[in-house]
């Protein structure tokens, strides 16, 4: 792990004490490759990262764990399929293009204006709705260039 990706591990790390959660190897190892990656990963894509070095039934109590103490988020990709990622208060606000053929899934970041647009239309829908909105997620759908 290099220096750069301490801090991002010490915070987990501090999140799960704080959530009296404790902290293992296979706990350690996911948040570790999953600070590697360049968006939300499925199980089996962690399992290839770990490179065996979690049992697979470890692997998904581990990632339940993760979630449930606020250190992954997991959300549901176009096809259903779970993804999991670090979440934004480690690695900072951004939103997911999904490929509808081969599912992988990147990050993309938009710049501040186009942020704001976003932002305002959230608050605009939730209110809509009576909602108070306290967050959001865009998910954008479409061909990634492996597959166009």
């Amino acid at each position: 792990m290099t220096a750069q990706h301490r801090p991002t591990v010490d915070l987990a790390e501090e999140r799960l004490r704080t959530s009296g959660v404790r902290t293992t190897r296979a706990r350690r190892l996911v948040i570790e490759k999953l600070i590697r990656v360049d968006g939300p990963s499925t199980a089996e894509e962690i399992n290839k990262l770990l490179k065996s070095a979690v049992p697979l039934s470890s692997l998904y109590r581990t990632l339940s764990v993760l979630s449930s103490s606020g250190v992954l988020e997991r959300f549901h990709d176009g096809a259903g399929v779970a993804r999991y990622e670090l979440a934004e208060w480690l690695t900072g606000h951004h939103h997911h293009i999904t490929c509808t053929r081969c599912g992988s899934t990147q990050d993309i970041d938009f710049d501040a204006q186009i942020e704001s647009t976003i932002r305002r239309i959230a608050d605009d829908a939730g209110r809509a709705a009576g909602f108070d909105v306290t967050g959001h997620r865009l998910d954008l759908e479409g061909l990634c260039p492996r597959c166009h």
